[in-house]
C-alpha cells in the first residue's frame, strides 16, 4: 500500500531537485532516500537528516532511534560495486568528522554518549538497488 506513495514522492522530489542539484548530489540523495526507507522498514525512527553542527566540519546523513539507542548513520552510495565497496570510503578522517558532529548532536539532545552507535548504510544503485546495513560499524572510546 505504501510503496506506490513512496515511489510517487521520490518521483516528485526527483523532478523538483533535478533542476537545482548536481548529478552527484542527486545520486547521494537517492541513496539517502533508499537508506532511510530501509531503516524505517526495520523499525528505526529517523529523527534527523543531513544534520550539520553549528561549528566545525561534518554532517550526519541520518539520525535515528532504535529502542533506547541513538543511531548515527553514514550513507555511502555508488553506481556500482566494481572498484571498491561504498563503506570503504568511511576512513579515519571521515570518522573523526562524524564523531564531532555526533558528539554535538548528542550533547544538544541530552543523550548520554553511551547510548550512541554508528552505523553505515551502503547503497549500490544497480537494478534493483542493493542496500546493506552495517550495524555498529565503528566505535569511539567513551571518554573521547
Amino acid at each position: 500500500m505504501m510503496l506506490p506513495l513512496y515511489r510517487l514522492a521520490d518521483a516528485l522530489r526527483g523532478r523538483r531537485r533535478a533542476r537545482s542539484e548536481s548529478p552527484e548530489a542527486a545520486h547521494g540523495r537517492r541513496g539517502e532516500d533508499l537508506a532511510q526507507r530501509h531503516l524505517q522498514q526495520r523499525g528505526l525512527t529517523v529523527v534527523a537528516r543531513n544534520w550539520r553542527p553549528r561549528s566545525g566540519p561534518g554532517e550526519l546523513d541520518l539520525v535515528a532511534w532504535e529502542g533506547a539507542t541513538l543511531v548515527f548513520v553514514e550513507v555511502k552510495t555508488r553506481a556500482s560495486d566494481d572498484v571498491r565497496s561504498p563503506e570503504s570510503a568511511v576512513d579515519a578522517e571521515k570518522r573523526e568528522h562524524l564523531r564531532r558532529a555526533a558528539r554535538e548532536y548528542a550533547r544538544r539532545s541530552g543523550v548520554p554518549w553511551e547510548q550512541a552507535r554508528f552505523d553505515i548504510v551502503s547503497v549500490v544503485l544497480e537494478n534493483p538497488p542493493a542496500v546493506r546495513w552495517i550495524r555498529d560499524a565503528f566505535r569511539f572510546p567513551q571518554t573521547v
